[in-house]
């Protein structure tokens, strides 16, 4: 049965990795392997002889002789209970990321991002490549990569038409978010995994991160401005900026709630998701009362004009919908035990596990990071802010941009701007590699 449950599992990431050649979107195969894999496993639950308790992060001695059923120490009785902790910690993570989006999407509705782009009036291309990808690393350590790369293209869009110029924008601001996301605990989707489940800290994250994130992307931008494409100056565009009155108030706001979800966990030791919900209902009440002139509190046929309602009506759930299947079927190979093994064997084999490490990096660039990150949390066992956890956070965030479908922030622009695979592999590929392992050399000399 464990054989045919990590087949579901190859079999299933391969149609994710194939999702634009099967045109089947990659929340699919996610969800039905994530339901087959547990169904697997309730169906074969008496066959199996090892399980994995995830809570206290070691293996179940004697399973194999447990009775199948039975109210207390039974294998239909840890079945329950590990179902039910990978489902409380994966939806933590959802909960988490849903707030986060709804409050970028309230900002929007306001033209809050607006805001940002009269920060950028220059006609020099190599200056607005920097001005992009400064702001592209620092939003997305506020925002997430993926929210940042959509801003920065949308604000792209508006200033440059030349299509061929704006991939080439468009595949550097890529890098700079990855780059970015990867040293805050709310910037990428795998930090965030870390940080909620206790392997980094907040502070000491950003310690140890902050500087190779940021050579991960200076390296590939300063090479950049010597490549022609960057040569010489583009012509603004005369469009006129559409303000909200509120624009600049809700931007600062919202981010502001954002940036207070890691202070809130820190004094109070509640789960992050928490205090996201705590910055979703501050920000949410605030444009209610903005925007109380628009519509009525009071009259339920106007509650679409919210821009709460708007906003939440406008969140990725696709994305939502695919973390949780990829997580969840993660969870089963770890239920299983099948992940601490391979890393035992990993551990034992004598590979160093900075290479290990590096390469599970390149590695996130053709798989997805998410997975991954979910497998090394039931691989290694080390306490909070190990070395290790510090490195996986930095390969798993910025080896992404080696390809295009290696991070969600590729995904987006690929989707946005058209870029195809074999593009970004010639053009910008090479750029990521160089920032990758430049930041790894500044990484392991720290």
């Amino acid at each position: 049965m464990e054989v045919f449950i990590v087949s579901i599992f190859v079999l299933g990431y391969l149609a994710i990795t194939l999702e634009h050649s099967l045109k089947i979107d990659k929340l699919i195969p996610a969800l039905i392997m994530m339901a087959l894999s547990w169904a697997c496993i309730a169906l074969g639950l008496e066959t199996f002889t090892t399980w994995f308790d995830s809570h206290n992060s070691e293996m179940v001695d004697g399973f194999a002789k447990l009775p199948l059923n039975g109210e207390h120490n039974s294998k239909f009785s840890w079945f329950e209970t590990t179902l039910l902790h990978h489902f409380g910690k994966t939806c933590e993570i959802l909960i988490f990321l849903v707030g986060a989006m709804t409050i970028v999407e309230i900002i929007d509705c306001f033209n809050g991002f607006e805001t940002i782009k009269k920060i950028i009036r220059t006609k020099k291309k190599s200056t607005l490549l920097w001005i992009v990808c400064i702001l592209g690393f620092i939003l997305s350590a506020i925002i997430d990569n993926l929210t940042a790369t959509i801003v920065l293209i949308t604000i792209l869009r508006k200033m440059i038409s030349d299509n061929n110029l704006r991939l080439w924008y468009a595949g550097l601001i890529i890098i700079a978010a990855n780059a970015g996301g990867a040293w805050s605990p709310i910037g990428d989707v795998t930090t965030t995994m870390l940080w909620m489940g206790n392997k980094v800290s907040a502070v000491e994250l950003s310690k140890y991160l902050l500087l190779p994130s940021i050579v991960c992307m200076i390296i590939p931008t300063f090479i950049a401005t010597f490549l022609p494409i960057f040569k010489g100056e583009i012509e603004n565009s005369n469009d006129v900026i559409n303000i909200n009155k509120n624009s600049s108030k809700i931007l600062f706001i919202g981010l502001s709630m954002i940036v207070f979800v890691p202070i809130f966990k820190t004094i109070t030791h509640l789960p992050p998701y928490i205090g996201m919900m705590l910055s979703l209902g501050v920000v949410s009440l605030i444009a209610e009362f903005m925007s109380n002139k628009e519509f009525s509190l009071m009259n339920v046929e106007n509650h679409n004009n919210s821009p709460t309602f708007k906003a939440l009506s406008k969140i990725e759930m696709p994305s939502i919908l695919f973390f949780l299947g990829i997580l969840m079927t993660v969870a089963a190979l770890e239920s299983l035990g099948l992940i601490f093994i391979f890393g035992n064997n990993v551990i034992n084999s004598g590979i160093d596990i900075d290479i290990f490490i590096s390469l599970m990096g390149i590695g996130s660039a053709i798989i997805d990071n998410v997975p991954l990150v979910a497998a090394s949390m039931g691989m290694f066992q080390e306490p909070i802010d190990a070395k290790i956890w510090h490195f996986i956070a930095y390969a798993a965030g910025t080896g992404g941009s080696m390809l295009i479908i290696g991070s969600a922030a590729g995904v987006v622009a690929m989707g946005m701007e058209k870029i195809s695979f074999f593009w970004y592999f010639k053009k910008i590929a090479w750029l990521a590699l160089i920032g990758y392992f430049a930041g790894i050399i500044v990484f392991l000399i720290m």
